[in-house]
């Protein structure tokens, strides 16, 4: 029968799960908060012809964003065109730097280069990370996680020491290599899943694989346009799209959420899927309904938040690519500010986007987009005078790697975004950033559930919940509760009032 379902939040969860529920044949309205579509994946434009993506710019994982478009007989390349980044990044260290080439053989010969016998390494390293990322992607990745019976499977079986779930990432790099920087590039995805490598699963490795080896994208004009091909696969599936639209309550009885308060009107449905911040989609319970308590949430691990900085320079940045890692500092010494003296880090790291690089139409001709991220600890003070500090010292550095001179008095656009912002954006728990850290303890079943355990037809989507952080996990998180939602078997609301 078809349904009414409503999706509260409009970034790559609820976008894949409009998609897929509409295409079910039901009746699809997501609801926006914000004045766009996209979620943290929002563009902006300045009067003075920036436009800057206000999160996601690196596009791994291609085959997996290429699933979701296959899935309704169409292409990505139907919406926008994606170019290679060769270098894909490059990463600065104390002592030199190292850029990652887009060619697997080239990156095996740098790691031959910088370490003897560590190309064929390399290839061995991938090679168990291939087969992670198959079997991860597919069988775990997939999975609701209701229960663990879901991973008793003779191919999960058969594959359960090859996953390495039990070692920690960081040892089981230093299996492979010795040398610094290239450990510091194996580790650096895995930070992406928002905890120290020694607090990874070593299954991780599988992200290696979709970055380094199917390669780091670019869809031309900023992931936005990944925003708008996946907004219109849902509207040609029938979803219905409402931006300045804030969920104020979700409304119960006899255990079923069936109707949302909007601008202090009840629109009633049959179901719905909260791609929204979880801990703030259940405050929108009366307490009785909600799956955890606020003491619940205090106990978990969050990824990041992050102080961001939106520059525009009114000059080119020679010696600049795409993507740059400033990584001068020890990684463990930034981890320990974030996650244990939950403090604005001592000595940062922090990563530098320049689309303009790649892209002419993100900022006016001879001027440069540049996009500055320092990962921070959550719910910390963020005022203004504090960002300003940590801007001052990660332009410095952008000069020392870059030669230019005074680039503070070349910027004609600034806007910063912090811990604050995201909580008033997206109502973000502490306004963290990516989600809950993908640690042995958060992963699959141990993860906030997708279904609500007391009112039958609500759902949650998104980096809290399966599989976890990223834009393809999101995308997967979609798709996982929309098949749960289509397979709800109810009574239409409009039938029995």
């Amino acid at each position: 029968m078809r349904k009414k379902i409503a999706i509260i939040g409009s970034g790559f969860s609820g976008l894949a799960a409009a998609a897929y529920t509409a295409a079910a044949g039901n009746e699809v309205h997501v609801f926006e908060k914000n004045y766009s579509i996209g979620g943290r994946a929002r563009q902006f434009t300045t009067a003075n012809g920036y436009a800057f993506d206000m999160g996601p710019s690196w596009y791994w994982m291609p085959d997996i964003i290429e699933g979701f478009f296959n899935d309704f007989t169409c292409k990505a390349s139907d919406f926008y065109d994606l170019v290679p980044l060769n270098p894909q990044f490059e990463m600065v260290f104390s002592d030199g730097r190292v850029a990652v080439p887009q060619s697997f053989d080239a990156l095996k010969d740098l790691f031959e280069q910088t370490e003897k016998g560590a190309g064929a390494k390399l290839e061995l390293f991938m090679k168990s990370a291939k087969y992670k990322y198959e079997v991860g992607m597919q069988d775990f990745a997939n999975q609701p996680c209701h229960s663990w019976f879901e991973f008793v499977s003779p191919r999960i079986a058969q594959s359960a020491l090859k996953l390495d779930l039990l070692s920690n990432y960081r040892s089981y790099v230093k299996k492979y290599f010795t040398n610094p920087k290239l450990i510091a590039l194996m580790e650096f995805p895995v930070i992406f899943l928002g905890a120290s490598p020694k607090n990874i699963p070593a299954m991780y490795s599988l992200m290696n694989y979709g970055g380094y080896v199917l390669g780091t994208w670019y869809p031309k004009g900023g992931f936005i346009e990944l925003v708008k091909a996946m907004q219109a696969v849902a509207e040609k599936q029938g979803a219905k799209f409402h931006v300045n639209q804030a969920v104020e309550k979700i409304h119960v009885e006899n255990g079923k959420a069936n109707a949302l308060q909007i601008k202090g009107e009840l629109i009633h449905f049959d179901a719905i899927i909260a791609s929204s911040d979880y801990q703030h989609t259940e405050t929108l319970l009366d307490p009785q309904y909600r799956n955890y308590t606020g003491k619940y949430w205090e106990t978990k691990t969050f990824a990041p938040s992050c102080l961001i900085y939106y520059l525009g320079f009114k000059q080119k940045i020679k010696n600049l690519n795409h993507h740059t890692l400033f990584f001068e500092n020890e990684l463990d010494l930034h981890i320990q500010d974030i996650y244990e003296a939950k403090r604005w880090p001592q000595k940062p790291l922090f990563y530098a986007c320049c689309p303009s690089k790649t892209d002419s139409k993100v900022a006016p001709e001879n001027h440069e987009n540049v996009f500055l991220l320092m990962p921070l600890a959550t719910g910390i003070n963020d005022d203004e005078s504090i960002r300003e500090k940590y801007l001052t010292e990660m332009i410095s550095r952008l000069e020392k790697h870059t030669g230019e001179t005074d680039l503070l008095s070349k910027i004609d656009y600034k806007k910063s975004y912090c811990v604050s912002d995201f909580v008033k954006d997206y109502n973000a728990y502490q306004g963290n950033a990516y989600g809950l850290a993908n640690t042995l303890s958060q992963t699959a079943v141990l993860k906030p559930a997708i279904r609500n355990k007391k009112v039958s037809n609500l759902f949650y989507t998104g980096q809290l919940t399966v599989p976890g952080p990223g834009v393809p996990p999101s995308i997967i998180s979609g798709k996982i509760v929309a098949k749960e939602v289509n397979k709800l078997k109810i009574k239409s609301y409009e039938t029995i009032v």
